[in-house]
C-alpha cells in the first residue's frame, strides 16, 4: 500500500547514463525531502568503447560515484532486462554498492553463467522476479508489465510512489507473435492509465522510424525460406542474448533437415540459460563446432556469433580462415540476422568484404527480412501514449536528436509536459511541474585490460593521439654541471624515415634536442625537469616544421 507524501517529499529521475547516447543504461529514482532521500536504481549498463575516440578499451561503464558516495540511501536495483548496455555493469560495480538486486529468471541466469566464466567475481545474492510480481522497496512500490523486445523476458517497470505514478519501459515494442518470449501487454498499461500516471519514461532508439516493426515471426518465416533453398552451406549470424532468434533458426534448419552447430562461448552460455528456463525446448540437438566438417554441405547450418565484427568471435575468424573447425567456400550463404551498431560498420564490412571474395552469398537486411529492432517506432510508441495517458513524457535511451523528435513526436500526442533528460541532471517529477533542480556528477570508467581507470588516467587520450601523430622519445645522459656525456638516444614511432626533401626525421630530432640542451644557459642546464621541457618543446616543434604534425615527445635526463 501507497503512503501518503509528507512534507517536502519530492520525487525525482536522476540518470547516470543512457540519455543522450546508446547503451550504458543506469537511472535513478529518488523520493523524499531534499537531504533525506531514497534511491532506487534501474539497470546498470556498459557500452562499447570506440576504437577512434578510445583505443585499446574494452568496456565502458558509468562511473556511479553520486550513489556509491550515498549506497546506504539506495533501497535496490532492478534489472529490465539481460541486454548488456542494461546489465553489463553489474558485475563489475555491484560490489561498490551492495544493494537488493531484481532480476527475472532469464537475466539471473545469464550474469550467474558470465560470472561463473569470467572468475574472480564472487556471488552477487540476487532475487527473482517476473511479469505481474509487485517488488517494495522503501517508499517505491514497482510492478513489472511485461514486454515484447529481442530477448526473452523484458519487463517494463510502473513505479507507485506517495506522489503518484511512474513507467520507466526499458526497451521494448510491439510483437503479437513473436517466436520465444512475452508480448506487450496493453491491458495492464491500460489500467495503469485509468488509474494516472504522472510520468512515462519512455525509449527513443526507434523514434525516427515511422509505422511498426515486423513481427519476429515473420523474421522466423524469411529465414526459413532462405536456409530451405540454400545450396549448400548456411552461417546466421546473430546477438547471442536473441533467443526468439536462435529457436527461428534451430526450426528452420530442422524444417529443411539440417543440423544446427553452435559456435561462439557467448552463443553456448545464453542457449545454455535458454534451456534451464524452458525456452528452447522440443528443438532438435545443438552440435558443437566439431561437427561441422563431418557434414553434408547441404545438411549444415552454423549459428555464431561475431555479428558486430569482434575480432575474436567465430565469424572474423571464419572470414580470415582462421577456424581450426569451420570453413566457407563459395556457393555458401552468410546470413547477418542482427543490426549493425553504429561505429561497427567498418569491422563488420571487412567481414563481408573478406567472405564475398571467397564467393559465399551475404544476406543481409538490406535483402531480405532476417531482422527486425526490439525497439518501438512511432506507430508502436504512439499506442502506448494512447493506453498509458501520461502527464509527462521524458524521452530517454537515445541520442540527441532522438530525444527531440521524441519530445515533439509526444507533444503532437497531447502530452502536456516534456521531462527534458540530460545524464546528470535531476528532474523533479512531483509535485508541481516537472523541472531541473539539480546537476550532479556523472562520468565514465574504462575497463582497460586488467585495469578499470577513470577516463584521464587511462591514457587511451594518449594513444589516440599517437594513432595521428606518432611519438617521438629522446633520452639524454648530462653530468651535474650540464654538460652532455653522450649524443642524444632516439626512438620514433609512427613517425615518416624522411621529410618530402628526404631529410631523416631522425637528423632532425636529434639536432633540436643536441643544440637546445647546447644553448640553454649553464645554470639552467643543471635543472633536469627545466632541460626537458626545453627540449620536449624544441623537439616537437622541429617535427611540426617539417611535418605539419605535432607528435607525441617524451623526454628522459639522466644527471651521472
Amino acid at each position: 500500500m501507497v503512503k501518503k507524501p509528507r512534507k517536502g517529499d519530492e520525487l525525482v529521475f536522476l540518470p547516470l547514463g543512457g540519455v543522450g547516447e546508446i547503451g550504458m543504461n543506469c537511472a535513478l529514482y529518488g523520493f523524499g525531502p531534499e537531504d533525506d532521500r531514497r534511491w532506487l536504481m534501474v539497470d546498470c549498463g556498459i557500452t562499447f568503447a570506440s576504437e577512434f575516440d578510445e583505443p585499446g578499451v574494452d568496456l565502458i561503464y558509468p562511473d556511479l560515484r553520486f550513489i556509491e558516495e550515498d549506497r546506504r540511501s539506495l533501497v535496490g536495483i532492478v534489472i529490465t532486462h539481460a541486454h548488456e548496455d542494461h546489465f553489463g555493469a553489474l558485475l563489475e560495480l555491484w560490489p561498490r554498492l551492495k544493494a537488493p538486486l531484481w532480476m527475472t529468471p532469464f537475466a539471473a541466469g545469464l550474469l550467474e553463467a558470465k560470472g561463473a566464466a569470467e572468475g574472480g567475481t564472487g556471488e552477487i545474492p540476487i532475487n527473482r522476479y517476473t511479469a505481474g510480481d509487485t517488488i517494495r522497496l522503501g517508499e517505491f512500490e514497482i510492478e513489472a508489465v511485461s514486454v515484447a523486445h529481442s530477448i526473452p523476458e523484458a519487463c517494463s517497470l510502473a513505479i507507485r510512489t506517495p506522489l503518484g505514478t511512474v513507467i520507466h519501459t526499458g526497451d521494448w515494442k510491439v510483437d503479437p507473435t513473436p517466436v520465444t518470449g512475452w508480448t506487450t501487454d496493453f491491458d495492464r498499461f491500460r489500467a495503469l492509465g485509468d488509474a494516472g500516471v504522472r510520468a512515462l519514461i519512455n525509449d527513443s532508439t526507434n523514434v525516427l522510424r515511422d509505422g511498426s516493426s515486423p513481427s519476429e515471426s515473420e523474421v522466423a518465416a524469411s529465414l526459413a525460406e532462405i536456409i530451405a533453398a540454400a545450396p549448400h552451406r548456411v552461417c546466421v549470424t546473430t546477438f547471442a542474448s536473441n533467443v526468439g532468434r536462435i529457436r527461428a533458426v534451430a526450426e528452420a534448419a530442422a524444417k529443411a533437415d539440417r543440423n544446427l552447430v553452435v559456435m561462439g562461448r557467448a552463443m553456448r552460455r545464453a542457449i545454455d540459460v535458454a534451456k534451464e528456463c524452458h525456452l528452447l525446448d522440443g528443438l532438435p540437438e545443438f552440435l558443437d563446432d566439431e561437427a561441422y566438417g563431418y557434414l553434408p554441405r547441404d545438411k549444415v547450418v552454423a549459428l555464431l556469433t561475431g555479428s558486430q565484427g569482434e575480432s575474436r568471435a567465430a565469424l572474423a575468424r571464419i572470414a580470415a580462415g582462421e577456424h581450426r573447425n569451420v570453413a566457407m567456400s563459395a556457393g555458401d550463404t552468410m546470413i547477418f540476422s542482427s543490426r549493425t551498431i553504429p561505429g561497427n560498420e567498418k569491422s563488420v564490412n571487412a567481414i563481408q568484404n573478406a567472405l564475398a571474395a571467397k564467393g559465399v552469398k551475404i544476406v543481409t537486411d538490406r535483402d531480405a527480412l532476417v531482422h527486425v529492432s526490439g525497439h518501438p517506432r512511432r506507430g508502436e510508441m504512439a499506442m502506448l501514449y494512447e493506453a498509458v495517458r501520461p502527464e509527462v513524457s521524458v524521452p530517454v535511451h537515445g541520442e540527441a536528436l532522438h530525444l527531440a523528435v521524441h519530445a515533439d513526436f509526444a507533444r503532437s500526442l497531447g502530452v502536456k509536459e516534456i521531462g527534458r533528460a540530460l545524464n546528470g541532471h535531476m528532474l523533479r517529477l512531483a509535485p508541481g511541474p516537472v523541472e531541473e533542480i539539480d546537476e550532479v556528477f556523472v562520468g565514465r570508467l574504462f575497463r582497460d585490460g586488467n585495469l578499470l581507470t577513470r577516463p584521464d588516467e587511462s591514457g587511451a587520450r594518449e594513444r589516440r593521439k599517437a594513432s595521428f601523430a606518432g611519438v617521438v622519445a629522446v633520452s639524454l645522459v648530462i653530468d651535474a654541471k650540464g654538460n652532455a656525456l653522450a649524443d642524444p638516444a632516439v626512438a620514433l614511432v609512427g613517425i615518416p624515415a624522411e621529410d618530402e626533401r628526404g631529410r631523416p626525421f631522425r637528423d632532425a630530432v636529434e639536432t633540436a634536442a643536441s643544440a637546445t640542451l647546447e644553448g640553454l644557459p649553464r645554470p639552467k642546464r643543471k635543472d633536469a625537469a627545466l632541460v626537458a621541457d626545453a627540449v620536449k618543446r624544441a623537439v616537437r616543434g622541429a617535427v611540426n616544421e617539417r611535418w605539419g604534425k605535432k607528435p607525441i615527445v617524451e623526454v628522459m635526463v639522466s644527471v651521472i
